[in-house]
């Protein structure tokens, strides 16, 4: 049996960067990911943009966790990196205030030995659906065939 969930919207980005969801319940969430070659930037460590992106989607479930059946969308994420990240990393996030249209949430990155790689606040805005210039797109869910 799987220590780990199945995403609740389907993201081909994510799913081609390994992440695992641990968790995603309450407004908080927890996520993993094992650094691969691919990950690293030229000094041999996670590349910061995949540090962020691991905030990103943390903060992200935790706001769609604490809604009804709603999307999210990232407003703006501030976050600050305090040492490389190293072997598997591990993302923790949480709704620190939610309104009918917004959430505002906290984060941060572990490695495998608990050292604290990078912490992030972001707002996020609930959506039903998305406008792309003049169309309107649904979510891709688990098992649906879109790419």
């Amino acid at each position: 049996m799987s220590d780990y969930s199945e995403f609740p919207v389907r993201s081909p980005f994510i799913e081609s960067l390994g992440m695992r969801l641990v968790r995603a319940e309450d407004g908080v969430s927890e996520i993993e990911l094992t650094l691969e070659p691919q990950h690293m930037n030229t000094w041999g460590v996670a590349h910061g943009g995949l540090t962020m992106t691991l905030l990103d989607v943390a903060l992200s479930l935790a706001a769609r966790s604490a809604a009804d059946q709603s999307g999210v969308v990232t407003v703006e994420m501030n976050t600050s990196f305090m040492q490389p990240g190293r072997g598997a990393l591990r993302a923790h996030g949480r709704v620190m205030h939610q309104s009918s249209t917004m959430a505002f949430c906290e984060g941060e990155v572990r490695d495998a030995n608990g050292a604290f790689v990078a912490k992030a606040l972001g707002t996020f805005k609930y959506l039903r659906k998305l406008a792309v210039g003049r169309t309107i797109v649904e979510q891709q869910h688990p098992g649906s065939g879109s790419d």
